[in-house]
């Protein structure tokens, strides 16, 4: 089965410019306008990310749970949770993020690749989540199974994942008998973090409520045997031996207490090694909760990239790279195609060259790309071809656009 070609480019804009420098702009004044054309678009596409920030901490502020009560407070009516929604989308989407779908979560749930653990997660607790990712990629994993056997499969990693917890408020929480004082968290608030390298069958582990438990493999394991040798023994040896004793003590039958005391001895230590065996297997899943912390420990130091507020430095950051690399690549194409051309054909030409420039197989987000060279200026339609300024008058709109951004009108 082939993997889902995504909208994410992975290759940093940097990488990018310089390709096309390599390939397209080989004449020292053209390679000096296009590098002063990206450098522009660089500082324009950062305001913008900077105004989605300033508009994320302001409709977020009310469900921070970094912020102290009494400051949450003071943004009751300024912070707009519809508002937040539509712009943290907003900013997610031009990332290229794409929404987890609810069946691979619960694929995830059912089938650990690498913990080898079942969790449960109170998905009740909150009034909504989601889970938004880009970048998955397949890689080679040991994994042990069995005592010391261990078998080589294959893992898909998602390069960065972001979950979004609005936890329900306080009424829910004492309906359930819960002290307020206990919990973790703050009723009401809205968690968010980013993670880095998260295996695709191990989502649920992000999850901050997710509790071990047995899993039916496990249960088998310890009470099969327990039950199955056990019960037989105890029923059949040990039980009736320590009937006989009090009989024979009764009767003063001494004699035949040490032949009863032999079985019951051999009884006891059969008892000794099943309870050994079920200790291992007792033994074998708490290492495995045991490892379960580790993973979340590994999580919290290593592959966390981000917490609450923290988030959106990361997530601007990134739409601002993919901004960026979408419309640097669909300008410079359509400059060196130097004729009108079809969204379709430039969608081609931009995914050819990344196969054959990089080796890499990319579902370029071309309409993105050309609505964002429209709105700067730099692209017009006519006929549903595509065309661009040259680069001399890209310079100058741009540099129109940048002056006026801080223009200051008194009338």
């Amino acid at each position: 089965m082939h993997m889902k070609k995504e909208n994410y480019i992975p290759f940093s804009k940097e990488i990018l410019l310089e390709k096309q420098l390599e390939q397209y702009y080989t004449n020292e004044t053209d390679a000096t306008n296009f590098k002063r054309l990206f450098h522009i678009l660089e500082h324009y596409f950062h305001y913008e990310g900077f105004e989605l920030n300033q508009q994320l901490k302001l409709h977020y502020a009310h469900f921070d749970p970094d912020r102290l009560a009494e400051e949450r407070a003071l943004y009751v009516n300024k912070s707009n949770l519809n508002t937040f929604h539509t712009i943290f989308k907003k900013v997610l989407e031009r990332g290229n993020f794409e929404k987890i779908d609810e069946e691979v979560l619960q694929n995830a749930i059912n089938a650990s690749d690498l913990i080898g653990l079942n969790l449960h997660i109170d998905f009740e607790d909150y009034d909504e989540y989601y889970l938004y990712a880009r970048g998955l990629t397949k890689t080679k994993e040991q994994v042990k199974r069995f005592f010391f056997w261990k078998k080589e499969v294959e893992i898909e990693y998602y390069d960065r994942v972001v979950i979004y917890l609005h936890y329900k408020d306080s009424n829910y929480f004492k309906a359930k008998k819960i002290d307020l004082e206990n919990l973790h968290f703050n009723p009401n608030s809205i968690v968010l973090k980013i993670f880095k390298r998260v295996p695709k069958n191990d989502l649920e582990t992000i999850f901050p409520n997710a509790e071990p438990k047995m899993s039916l493999k496990d249960k088998l394991l310890l009470w099969i045997p327990a039950i199955g040798g056990g019960v037989p023994i105890l029923s059949t040896k040990v039980v009736p031996a320590l009937l006989k004793i009090g009989e024979a003590y009764k009767a003063g039958h001494l004699n035949h207490i040490q032949g009863i005391k032999t079985n019951l001895i051999q009884s006891g230590v059969a008892l000794s090694v099943l309870s050994l065996y079920l200790f291992r297997q007792y033994k074998g899943y708490v290492n495995k909760k045991n490892n379960f912390k580790k993973m979340l420990t590994d999580s919290l130091y290593f592959k966390n990239l981000g917490n609450n507020g923290g988030v959106f430095h990361s997530l601007i950051d990134a739409s601002e790279e993919e901004e960026m690399k979408e419309t640097l690549l669909a300008y410079s194409f359509l400059l060196q195609n130097n004729q009108p051309t079809s969204a379709e054909v430039l969608d081609q030409q931009i995914e050819k060259w990344f196969v054959e420039t990089f080796n890499c197989q990319i579902d370029f987000d071309v309409y993105d790309a050309l609505a964002k060279l429209k709105h700067i200026g730099l692209a017009q339609e006519v006929n549903d071809a595509w065309s661009v300024l040259p680069m001399e008058k890209a310079l100058q709109r741009v540099d129109e656009i940048w002056d006026g951004i801080f223009e200051y009108n008194s009338k």
